[in-house]
């Protein structure tokens, strides 16, 4: 008992990894065939007719029922199987084949096993396709390879009758060595972008403080240069000012001097000037130089206005005029 219980799960496992497929029926008269499938008849040993879903009729003894298709899509486990690269190396491919019968003749009559049949084409296709391509392409090129091998399957398949609707590599097993170098490549790779990401952005940080510096060099020289424009103005505008101020100073005392007395105004300031600066002599050295009329600062004075002046009227006060300023 203990065996036999034992037993049943394995039993059942089995039966249930099988494609489901309908058993022949026998041949009752009327007949029932159910949706999605087509009976494929022979009477007396020869093809006579398909029956399509529903009721149908059958002559006993003469009609038998020969095969069963199923008109549902099929899933196919392909089995794990080697193939080599083009670089030659070795790879261990499976997938998963997706086809429908779409002509139950040719199905029943084309091919002894088509599901057989189409799993060992995909199995040649495979290793084909695979023998065309690096093992760095076969990675990347994974869907092109599975639409290769379905155009492949579907141009040796259309005389059985079936149609490969899709084609899925399952798993890739490289050898351990190929592996590792593999995995040495990934990162030697990643450690070359980090480099290189690395030196980009040493080189953008130094060309970020080169503007930097740039545009502090052109901003600080347009400073100097607008400070050095504002500076020249502004000595100009000085000068313009100082010139036209003395300009102005210098035609009012013109008409200062051109009104009455205005000789003798300008003698008694010019003989202050002379008597100020004379008192300044001692101060400023130790060593003094006079002349030898220092002490007739009438002369001085009279000597001062009949000198020939720069501009202004030409008008001079006469001797008499200097000592009635003097007596007066």
């Amino acid at each position: 008992m203990i065996t036999a219980y034992n037993s049943f799960p394995a039993l059942w496992a089995t039966q249930a990894q099988q494609r489901w497929a309908s058993s022949l029926p026998m041949n009752t008269v009327v007949l029932f065939v159910p949706q999605q499938e087509s009976w494929v008849v022979e009477r007396m040993g020869r093809f006579h007719r398909i029956l399509e879903p529903g009721l149908n009729f059958l002559i006993p003894i003469l009609d038998k029922i020969r095969y069963v298709q199923s008109l549902k899509e099929i899933v196919i486990d392909v089995p794990e199987q080697s193939a080599v690269s083009l670089d030659n190396v070795t790879l261990q491919i499976d997938g998963v084949l997706y086809l429908r019968i779409l002509d139950p003749f040719k199905a029943s009559y084309g091919v002894e096993d088509p599901e057989y049949a189409v799993t060992q084409l995909a199995q040649t296709t495979m290793r084909s396709e695979l023998g065309k391509l690096t093992l760095d392409k076969v990675f990347r090129e994974r869907e092109t390879l599975n639409t290769n091998i379905v155009h492949s399957i579907n141009q040796a398949s259309d005389d059985w009758g079936i149609r490969c609707l899709r084609y899925e590599i399952k798993d890739i097993h490289v050898p351990p060595r190929v592996k590792e170098s593999m995995q040495m490549q990934v990162e030697a790779e990643r450690k070359k972008r980090a480099t290189v990401l690395e030196s980009e952005g040493h080189k953008e940080a130094a060309i970020n403080v080169a503007e930097g510096r740039k545009q502090a060099q052109i901003l600080a020289s347009e400073g100097q240069k607008t400070e050095q424009i504002n500076k020249a103005a502004g000595e100009a505008n000085a000068v313009l000012a100082k010139a036209e101020a003395k300009a102005k100073a210098i035609r009012l005392l013109s008409d200062a001097l051109a009104e009455q007395n205005g000789n003798a105004a300008a003698s008694l300031s010019v003989a202050e000037q002379y008597v100020s600066a004379f008192s300044n002599l001692a101060k400023e050295s130790n060593t003094i130089l006079l002349p030898s009329n220092s002490g007739d600062i009438s002369g001085m004075v009279t000597q001062v206005c009949l000198s020939p002046p720069l501009s202004g009227p030409k008008d001079t006060l006469s001797v008499a005029d200097l000592k009635d300023i003097e007596t007066g």
